[in-house]
């Protein structure tokens, strides 16, 4: 294991609780939840790629799927197995590299879930093996969904919870403020070692791969700016919200409100 991946893993291993936590009923979640169940039906097979502690993963078992879960951590996965159990439902979990996917898995699924490893894999090369490998695990016809960290999701974060943020010396703060004016994608520290790309690249580098763009959205649609002021309305008022950012997630111009983007795709 090289040094990168090592400090990711255990970054999620020393944090399990706190992604569990970290969606839960957040913009991000309730809106690719809704992508995601247009197409996932009960009785679908499904692969949970960089799926972390579970949280997509249980929620299609619950639709009546059979779900497999496979991630970096290993105390993801075993959160993930005990919190199913404790729900009632099955679950399957793998440890592995998203990189090592099909050598690990057996099968072919309807969909394919590669939320994570986009995030974290820094070299390109590294995106491409993870991207070969979930698709090959993915029926012909079946659908992938594919999460990256938007560029502009750092600048989102901090103009909500420390513009103090801006006048910061730490080298990689220099980094990525430099990047950003430069329409440049950010490799390095962040969170953890992360990966953060430009909107516009996205399609291009999906476009190498046999598959039919069905949409690329942002994952928390036009509310991430401000996501704490609507989340604290009565629930009419975030489902008004939610609704209407689902009829218009999609469009090009709206990408960069997100700090998260899917794309969706069906394999040729």
């Amino acid at each position: 294991m090289d040094v990168t991946t090592k400090i990711i893993q255990d970054y999620y291993d020393t944090d399990v609780e706190n992604e569990w936590n970290r969606i839960a009923n957040r913009p991000e979640f309730l809106l690719t939840c809704r992508m995601i169940d247009r197409y996932i039906k009960p009785g679908d097979t499904v692969l949970d790629i960089g799926g972390g502690p579970g949280r997509y993963s249980l929620h299609i078992t619950k639709k009546g799927c059979a779900v497999t879960l496979f991630d970096l951590s290993a105390q993801n996965t075993k959160f993930a197995a005990t919190q199913a159990t404790c729900e009632g439902l099955t679950l399957k979990t793998i440890t592995g590299d998203a990189r090592e996917a099909h050598k690990l898995v057996q099968g072919q699924f309807d969909h394919v879930l590669l939320m994570g490893p986009m995030y974290h894999l820094l070299e390109e090369s590294d995106r491409i093996k993870s991207l070969q490998a979930a698709i090959q695990l993915l029926k012909p016809g079946g659908i992938i969904y594919v999460a990256f960290i938007n560029m502009y999701a750092e600048m989102v974060y901090l103009l909500k919870n420390m513009p103090e943020s801006i006048t910061s010396e730490i080298p990689s703060a220099i980094e990525y403020r430099e990047s950003v004016i430069a329409r440049k994608n950010f490799v390095g520290d962040s969170f953890t070692k992360a990966f953060f790309i430009q909107q516009s690249e996205i399609q291009p580098f999906m476009s190498q791969f046999s598959l039919e763009k069905l949409h690329i959205f942002g994952q928390e649609g036009v509310m991430s700016p401000n996501e704490a002021s609507i989340m604290s309305q009565p629930q009419e008022v975030i489902d008004a919200w939610l609704d209407f950012n689902e009829k218009i997630c999609d469009r090009e111009e709206l990408l960069s409100w997100a700090e998260h983007l899917m794309y969706v795709g069906r394999k040729i």
